[in-house]
């Protein structure tokens, strides 16, 4: 990412105080989870991403773009979705099962540690429609939705829950470090040739999220998890694509 200089050189901190601001809520977010406040730990993680969203897009509007602010935006998200939610994991389900709950954190937090260095390598390379390998700000998300939606479990399930996210976290961990398409959503095509649509649907989703937050959060990082298996594995083959070494690890 090449500076090319900011509309006023008052505008180049801003997208920066944005970033801290993310990495600080990612830093509470392990101070609450060593507390035992598990649920305010996963708040402060979605936090963080709302703060990651917003720095990217403020930079790119107000022209203050940098190589920095690429490597800072970086080293926050690998507090923010990387460490924080490998450890509020570990704290909330995976310690019960000593050397193999550490291991599965710290493969969550080293995954996406990789993930974060290749994006930055091929990041001028790969086309802006999809992302190869799930972002480690989804699978951030994705765990700390899992824990705000430990209300809606059935109580035969509950049981279950600590596998599941050890499952979940070791899945996580090697879906960012896979070659497995995800959507990016950095391309607006589609929205830009139907506005009005676009606007229908986005404000549809936002009332159904908001009514019910905890329930609808889960679903949706979890579908989108599961969206880029099936593209890959399934739509992809079926249109005759040739994809060699999908899972092909990181050299």
């Amino acid at each position: 990412m090449q500076t090319t200089g900011p509309r006023h050189k008052g505008f180049y901190i801003l997208p920066n105080l944005i970033t801290t601001a993310s990495l600080f809520t990612g830093f509470l977010a392990i101070i609450w989870a060593a507390e035992g406040k598990i649920e305010e730990s996963a708040i402060g993680i979605l936090f963080s991403a709302l703060m990651d969203g917003l720095d990217g897009k403020i930079a790119r509007w107000t022209n203050s773009a940098s190589e920095f602010g690429l490597q800072y935006d970086s080293l926050a998200d690998m507090a923010a979705f990387g460490v924080a939610p490998a450890f509020m994991v570990y704290q909330w389900n995976l310690e019960q099962f000593g050397h193999m709950g550490v291991a599965v954190s710290f493969l969550f937090a080293t995954c996406g540690a990789l993930r974060l260095a290749r994006f930055n390598i091929i990041t001028h390379t790969t086309p802006k429609k999809f992302s190869i390998g799930i972002t480690i700000t989804a699978s951030g998300c994705t765990l700390a939705c899992l824990v705000l939606f430990i209300p809606y479990v059935p109580d035969v399930l509950l049981s279950a829950v600590p596998s599941f996210t050890l499952g979940l976290t070791m899945a996580l961990g090697f879906l960012m470090v896979s070659r497995v398409r995800y959507a990016s959503f950095k391309e607006y095509g589609f929205i830009k040739a139907h506005p009005f649509s676009s606007m229908v649907t986005a404000i549809m989703g936002f009332v159904l999220v908001v009514s019910a937050p905890r329930l609808l959060g889960f679903l949706i990082f979890g579908g989108y998890v599961l969206s880029g298996v099936v593209y890959t594995y399934v739509w992809l083959p079926r249109r005759g694509k040739n994809l060699p070494h999908i899972l092909k690890p990181l050299n």
